[in-house]
């Protein structure tokens, strides 16, 4: 950074935080304080969206922030000083807040994450009742390829995220997995997906 004031103050976190005893512990206390002020800001911005409110949300808060402490820690070799050390450290509870809210909106959400509702695709489309012959059959066609074209994995991970919208993170914890390695087989199935969709005629080259 250009600026000696925030160089200083990151090197006062980095230092302190890879301390032992006593100025690592207050350090972690000060950095957990700041985690869980942004991790609260954060929860309420979402919780809109999802339907949460009280203890809930303060549980999750404090999951976040020491989640994210204990990541920071971790990675303290990986900042660079690209920016204040605050603002990194932020990241890591914003993300951990995101994973946790749906985490635990998918737990209790009365849809199993594997079930095929194929009408919810076909709502997708802005189309008028001219066009629902059209739509009806393109999602059949997208239903048959899944059947027909995909492994049980690309299926399940398919229908899981874009039929039922399930976050790619919620998904990876329910199945033992990874963000990466989800992405691989979304990747695939949709690659095959539009294989098939070419080749009967429903999508163009």
């Amino acid at each position: 950074m250009d600026d000696p004031e925030i160089d200083r103050e990151n090197r006062r976190w980095v230092r302190a935080l890879a301390a032992v005893g006593p100025p690592r512990e207050a350090a972690c206390s000060e950095l957990y304080l700041m985690l869980l002020r942004v991790g609260r800001a954060e929860a309420r911005r979402r919780a809109p969206l999802l339907h949460l409110d009280g203890p809930e949300l303060e549980d999750i808060a404090h999951q976040a922030a020491a989640d994210a402490l204990m990541a920071v820690c971790e990675r303290l070799d990986r900042f660079r000083g690209e920016a204040r050390f605050t603002t990194w450290a932020s990241r890591f509870v914003i993300f951990n807040v995101a994973t946790k809210m749906n985490r635990h909106f998918w737990r209790r959400h009365e849809v199993p994450y594997d079930e095929e509702d194929w009408s919810r695709l076909a709502r997708r489309f802005d189309s008028g009742p001219e066009d629902e012959a059209q739509v009806r059959e393109l999602v059949a066609a997208v239903a048959s390829a899944v059947d027909e074209s995909l492994t049980d994995r690309q299926r399940l991970v398919f229908v899981a995220t874009v039929l039922n919208g399930m976050p790619i993170d919620v998904l990876a914890d329910e199945l033992g997995s990874t963000r990466n390695a989800l992405y691989k087989v979304l990747f695939d199935a949709r690659k095959k997906l539009r294989a098939a969709l070419v080749t009967r005629g429903h999508l163009c080259r």
